[in-house]
């Protein structure tokens, strides 16, 4: 079977269930994707990992050298924005996880302030007051097609007989009537600046 890059098949298969990846590729290719899918689990897991940390839990967990570890890490990088959904799937499922260990604890020691507290955080984040959202069936949309027009009837206009001619007719009028205007020329105004706003201070008598 064809040979793929490892990136590619990752970014298809890395949760693939292990029989059909032997089914799909080769055997050293399935056994890579799942070494990947563990340790790509591992980084989202612990996202404050250091690259140091990650090459030193690979090598312990599978075995391989330290070159192939720093490979790992490089594809798993460059998988995170691949996968970004997944990856928030996967934070929704390890809050709620570590939202009901909460609760559990808190319920083993019959803390109600802390269960009461837990359990509010689990009804908000998984939204369980609101009702179910009904998915708009957008493959059903027909489109609706628009063609222009000048034609007023669309809007239940009544058209009016003869428009064009009118509106010649009446730039027709206004034109004529606009010729008897006419221009002034612009005329200083003497306002008597000095007067105005200079006024003489009254003398006392």
């Amino acid at each position: 079977m064809p040979r793929q890059p490892i990136l590619e098949i990752c970014s298809k298969d890395l949760f693939t269930a292990e029989d059909e990846l032997l089914e799909k590729y080769n055997a050293e290719q399935a056994q890579r994707v799942l070494r990947l899918r563990d340790m790509y689990t591992y980084y989202i897991s612990n996202p404050d990992t250091k690259d140091r940390q990650f090459v030193d839990t690979a090598m312990s967990r599978h075995g391989i050298m330290k070159s192939q570890a720093y490979a790992d890490l490089s594809i798993i990088k460059s998988l995170l924005p691949l996968l970004s959904s997944a990856s928030r799937d996967f934070h929704r499922f390890r809050f709620n996880e570590m939202i009901l260990e909460t609760y559990q604890m808190a319920k083993a020691r019959k803390d109600t302030k802390t269960m009461e507290k837990a359990a509010s955080s689990y009804a908000k984040f998984n939204r369980v007051d609101l009702e179910d959202e009904q998915a708009l069936p957008y493959d059903l949309i027909v489109v609706q097609p628009f063609t222009a027009t000048s034609d007023p009837r669309v809007l239940g206009i009544k058209p009016i007989p003869n428009v064009e001619e009118k509106i010649a007719a009446m730039l027709k009028k206004y034109r004529q009537e606009s010729m008897d205007i006419d221009d002034v020329d612009y005329e200083e105004v003497d306002l008597e600046e000095e007067e105005l706003f200079n006024p003489k201070p009254l003398h006392e008598e």
